[in-house]
């Protein structure tokens, strides 16, 4: 009666274990996938433990319900997991097992070295537990690593028998690696706690009832489930880990609009809106605004010889150096191609020439050609109001003036009253 029982709450596990984390895995596009992930590692510990000393009668023999129930299961959820996704995906949970396990063993040998309090006189604290679970949990790690991967393997060899029997083949895996598994693992059982010899083939039965169940609902699911949709423009479950993604998700949205993909700076769409608004808000205040347009001299020459890539590397290279001289307040836009836009509110036309020399002077002083030669910029400076109260007049202005500097012979930089040169500090 009692094992009749025992089969009922068996077979009731299985089903249970099987339904519960299928869910998980069937809506991981929804809950996210990690879910599924964390539910898998989690119960190792307890399967462990279980199969060293919690054991039932069946009908056919002595069963471990963590051994027979969850390891299989786990095994096979591994298996599906691979099939859902793939290889790529199937590896965490082989190595996250692994290295998890091994960590777990680690703490518990350096736990052993301390001096544990007796807190009260009916609680006598022993390592014994953590000594003896702890070589169970290696040699599980060890066999759980192998099982895994030996069971996807498996299943891509018998594809070439079975290409269109993917149930007959989850089933066939699930046999042989399970009975692996009993071999290695029981023979640990039987080494480090005494489990006894009539345990093996009651374990093993159980394992294959548990193969056969696992597989049933695997057809289930293939025929009737499997295939739904699970996807869903519906916001995901509505707690603060969904709300703090969307945010996240959402700043950086908005952070990377306006962006130019090569140099990392706002691009020209970006500049359009925001120039304009600085330049009011200076005058607004009753202070000055300088718009600057700088451009590499003789940048096709670098492109022609060296390659677009390299010319590339540059580009980046003359942004980075930009963002470390300019000032907080000031902005700076890839206006196109090796042109680029600064935008220095609260800047009068005498301070901005200062600041355009100190950026044509670290430029050259910086930033080379791959043959080492020096990149040099000319830049053309304007400013509010005298040239222009709108951030289009003023931008015409500095064009107008950048041509001068390159009719100049570039390398300098040219405002309201020609070519200016400053010495400046390294």
């Amino acid at each position: 009666m009692i094992a009749n029982v025992n089969l009922i709450l068996f077979i009731a596990e299985a089903i249970g274990y099987f339904t519960l984390m299928v869910t998980l895995l069937h809506f991981r596009a929804r809950i996210g996938i990690g879910i599924f992930l964390t539910a898998l590692g989690v119960m190792h510990f307890m399967e462990t433990y279980l199969a060293a000393v919690f054991y039932v009668e069946l009908p056919f023999g002595i069963v471990s319900p963590g051994s027979s129930v969850f390891f299989t299961g786990k095994l096979m959820m591994i298996l599906m997991l691979y099939l859902q996704e793939d290889a790529a995906v199937v590896r965490q949970p082989i190595y996250g097992l692994f290295i998890g396990n091994l960590l777990t063993v680690a703490i518990a040998w350096i736990v052993q070295w301390h001096a544990p309090l007796q807190l009260t006189p009916d609680t006598v604290p022993s390592d014994a537990f953590l000594k003896e679970m702890g070589w169970l949990m290696l040699w599980g790690t060890a066999i759980l690593y192998l099982d895994a991967i030996g069971i996807i393997l498996l299943y891509e060899r018998l594809g070439g028998y079975l290409r269109q029997r993917p149930v007959l083949r989850f089933m066939i895996c699930g046999f042989v690696m399970l009975t692996f598994d009993q071999i290695a693992f029981f023979g640990a059982l039987h080494y480090s706690v005494g489990v006894p010899v009539a345990a093996f083939w009651g374990g093993w039965k159980a394992k294959m009832l548990a193969v056969c169940i696992y597989t049933v609902l695997f057809a289930i699911y293939e025929k009737w489930i499997g295939h739904a949709v699970t996807t869903s423009s519906v916001r995901p479950i509505g707690d603060i880990f969904s709300d703090l993604t969307f945010r996240e998700r959402y700043n950086d949205l908005l952070s990377r609009t306006g962006r130019d993909v090569l140099t990392g700076l706002y691009d020209r769409t970006r500049m359009e809106l925001e120039a304009p608004v600085m330049i009011r808000e200076s005058l607004r205040q009753g202070q000055s605004a300088t718009v600057m347009i700088l451009d590499a001299d003789h940048f096709k020459n670098v492109n022609d010889v060296f390659g677009h890539l390299q010319g590339d590397d540059v580009l980046r290279a003359i942004a980075a150096r930009l963002g470390t001289i300019l000032r907080a307040g000031d902005r700076v836009f890839r206006f196109g191609g090796e042109e680029f836009v600064a935008i220095c509110p609260l800047t009068d036309q005498a301070e901005g020439l200062r600041l355009a020399e100190r950026l044509r002077w670290t430029i050259e002083n910086s930033v080379s050609t791959p043959d080492g030669k020096p990149v040099t910029i000319s830049i053309g400076v304007a400013t509010a109001t005298e040239d222009g109260d709108v951030f289009t007049a003023i931008l015409s202005s500095a064009d107008e003036r950048l041509y001068q500097a390159k009719k100049n012979g570039r390398n300098c930089v040219f405002g309201r009253s020609g070519v200016h040169e400053f010495t400046v500090a390294g």
